[in-house]
């Protein structure tokens, strides 16, 4: 192969998909080092297709069974915030195609913030239907936050359009007459759910880092609402805002010391 130069087997590499080419073994016997890393790299992708492939298999299975038994329609239901202090709580709801294939897709809380924003915009170019469900935190005071979730999730199925067959739904059932199936971690067990935990967790991530702009002392950009130490001392500086969950402790404790007399500063 050293007819060819680097970037012409650079190309040719790209062109190759299995790894019994009599192409690929040729190039490998290239003792050039800079080829020889172009081959790992290759021998490297091939196998992290390959896990991609098989995760996404997996993680298709009850879809597959749904599909096999005629379903055309198969939502995935998934929610973002449920433990912060601050922000609402968001849900969505995505139908996927039969055909979709969305490499990497996982869990939302096991990927990093750049793959996620991928993800996110392969799932809106992939997807049949997407819709979002968001409730405010004076909703999450009023009702709790396990009500909240099921408000939010059925705000997101009513959003999709056509309408779901059926409902794959995170470690939750919904008070609503559709055919649904529960399943505890769901977004590592259904490329469905996985789909909506992903369009949920971003979704709710641009509104906070959107919050953040106009109250950047509590750093929401960072802690997504959830209570860090930096959030926590924020409140007792400068108190709470619409946007805080005042039925969740520490805050109600907090709001509690202040009405006892103790110092707790409103909003500056």
């Amino acid at each position: 192969m050293n007819q060819y130069t680097v970037k012409e087997i650079q190309a040719l590499l790209q062109q190759i998909n299995d790894e019994h080419d009599p192409l690929l073994h040729e190039i490998a016997q290239d003792e050039r080092k800079s080829v020889q890393r172009l081959v790992a790299r290759w021998h490297k992708q091939k196998r992290q297709e390959e896990q991609a492939e098989k995760q996404w298999q997996e993680m298709s299975r009850y879809e597959r069974q749904l599909f096999a038994q005629g379903i055309k329609y198969i939502a995935g239901i998934d929610e973002a915030g449920r433990g912060p202090l601050a922000g609402p709580v968001v849900a969505a709801a995505v139908i996927l195609p039969k055909d979709a294939y969305i490499p990497g897709l996982n869990d939302s809380k096991k990927l990093s913030e750049a793959k996620r924003e991928t993800l996110f915009h392969m799932i809106q170019s992939c997807a049949i239907s997407i819709g979002i469900g968001v409730v405010t935190a004076a909703e999450i005071d009023e009702i709790n936050i396990y009500e909240a979730t099921k408000k939010a999730m059925i705000k997101a199925v009513e959003q999709l359009s056509p309408k779901p067959d059926y409902l794959l739904v995170d470690a939750m059932t919904l008070p609503i007459p559709m055919p649904q199936q529960s399943i505890v971690k769901g977004d590592a067990n259904s490329v469905s759910i996985a789909a909506s935990s992903v369009i949920a967790k971003v979704t709710r991530d641009h509104f906070m880092k959107q919050l953040a702009k106009r109250y950047p002392q509590y750093g929401f950009e960072k802690n997504m609402g959830y209570g860090t130490a930096q959030h926590l001392e924020a409140i007792r500086t400068y108190g709470t805002i619409d946007e805080h969950r005042l039925s969740f402790s520490p805050i109600k404790e907090m709001i509690k010391m202040k009405k006892e007399g103790e110092q707790y500063d409103e909003p500056r």
